[in-house]
């Protein structure tokens, strides 16, 4: 188990920090999302040690986090930290003995890293050389190499194609079934929703929810009533209740405080019902309602 308790963080006059907390539990994928400044990447900078908190504090199974439970964490920050001109294998290999394994052990692990991340053609080849994307599959391989009993990812899906993306989704799985707490932050929403258990949504310094997908998705007050009406008449939405999206042909209503069937008749009238349901909101919708 993975604690942040309530986490403060300023520099200067800028508050990065306010109060932070969630846990990220055994065998448990958390995604962290939050826009640009957020305090995704301060806090994990704070819980990997590489800055300190003005207060607050990371626990580890109920106890202060040290410098050694750290060496057994995957961290893979913000800012990619490989040598350019040095050879992929050489540095995965290089990385999985600076964290305590042998020379044997460390080339067998990098061998099957880099075949399961679609490297193996690439080992001989310098890191600079490689694509962003490439790059990005090797600084994921530095991560794991050690079989890390914590994992800590800074947008370890930016810049990847989607066979990449499903390539590195799927190691996240394996460690997440073998117990490994498993946190990332994203900006894509929909990869964190299919991919997590838990998610927090961090605004200023703030973390505004906390919870897992599926109670974040059901709690009260968030369903969504889905209407599509083609070849509707201009403003056939105006006068009834609650708060109104319109996407084309496509009507998303929330708070809606009238009756449904009021709403039924309007669409009815207004042209062609193809669509007429109540939805969960997506957790893209669910964010932007608790940043706004």
């Amino acid at each position: 188990m993975i604690e942040i308790d309530d986490l403060h963080k300023r520099y200067g006059d800028k508050t990065a920090l306010a109060g932070v907390s969630f846990a990220v539990k055994p065998g448990e994928m958390f995604g962290f999302v939050g826009a640009n400044g957020a305090g995704k990447t301060t806090t994990m900078r704070i819980l990997m040690g590489v800055l300190a908190a003005d207060s607050g504090q990371v626990r580890r199974d109920g106890r202060p986090l040290t410098f050694e439970d750290r060496r057994k964490f995957g961290y893979m920050p913000e800012e990619r930290g490989l040598y350019q001109k040095m050879k992929v294998s050489e540095q995965v290999q290089y990385f999985g003995r600076l964290n305590g394994m042998s020379a044997a052990q460390a080339a067998k692990a990098t061998a099957d890293l880099l075949e399961r991340l679609s490297l193996t053609g690439r080992a001989g080849d310098e890191v600079g050389a490689l694509s962003l994307g490439n790059q990005q599959r090797v600084q994921l391989a530095v991560a794991l190499v050690h079989d890390p009993e914590v994992l800590v990812l800074d947008e370890p899906f930016s810049g990847l194609d989607p066979i990449a993306v499903d390539a590195l989704a799927e190691v996240l799985v394996e460690r997440r079934t073998a117990g490994v707490p498993v946190l990332f932050s994203s900006h894509q929403l929909d990869l964190v929703e299919r991919l997590c258990d838990s998610v927090g949504i961090i605004s200023a310094g703030r973390m505004v929810a906390s919870d897992t997908v599926e109670e974040l998705r059901a709690r009260e007050g968030r369903r969504l009533l889905k209407v599509v009406v083609r070849d509707a008449a201009p403003g056939w939405t105006a006068g009834l209740g609650g708060n109104i999206t319109e996407k084309g042909d496509e009507v998303l209503f929330t708070d809606v405080n009238g009756s449904d069937q009021e709403i039924l008749r309007a669409a009815t009238k207004a042209g062609t019902v193809e669509h007429f349901g109540w939805e969960r909101p997506t957790l893209t919708e669910i964010f932007r309602e608790a940043v706004a």
